[in-house]
């Protein structure tokens, strides 16, 4: 729900109809852990073996479309709810990932970070915007960091529960400090 209110929010700055809300609403929310699973052998994926997942993305488009007006002024609430959504999501993608290969650091960081940005991305490139995790503020790289951590945590014999909340909460956390502080990685400089 979280990454699908900014895809709504998007479709509607870019003057999409209602379908096109509803669509990008839907890729937001799941087209990262729909490419995580079909790039991982899951089959189906979660996004269609589950209809929940695709209902709250189209509820979340369609409760967006007729609140805009009076939700527009709150989108600072709905970026701590994506900096929350990109901490869930990441663990998420790291969980599946650790209960299909193990610990496996390559396929914990790629299944975290691919399903926490592969919606945000495909919801960038779908209206013709360089994807904001490429260009700004500190956003695939703190879903990077929270999957090291994740994979630590286990490493060192950690629980399962105690690398998710950590992880969830770096992650989280990492990224509200971004936002506050307008942190962003290194570029080259122009001349």
């Amino acid at each position: 729900m979280a990454f699908a209110v900014t895809g709504a929010f998007k479709a509607i700055e870019h003057k999409s109809d209602i379908v096109g809300i509803l669509i990008l609403a839907t890729i937001t929310g799941v087209a990262g852990g729909t490419i995580r699973d079909v790039i991982l052998g899951r089959y189906p994926p979660n996004s269609i073996a589950d209809p929940a997942y695709v209902g709250i993305t189209v509820a979340t488009g369609i409760a967006i479309f007729l609140l805009y007006s009076r939700l527009k002024k709150h989108w600072n609430v709905f970026l701590k709810f994506d900096a929350i959504g990109l901490g869930v999501f990441t663990i998420i993608g790291a969980t599946f990932a650790y209960h299909t290969f193990g610990l496996n650091f390559l396929a914990i960081a790629f299944a975290g970070i691919l399903t926490a940005i592969g919606g945000g991305i495909l919801r960038d490139v779908f209206v013709s915007q360089t994807p904001i995790v490429f260009v700004k503020e500190f956003y695939a790289s703190a879903s990077f960091v929270g999957c090291v951590v994740f994979f630590v945590i286990l490493s060192i014999g950690g629980e399962l529960y105690s690398a998710s909340i950590i992880g969830i909460s770096l992650v989280t956390g990492l990224r509200l400090v971004a936002m506050k502080y307008n942190w962003n990685l290194p570029r080259v400089k122009s001349d």
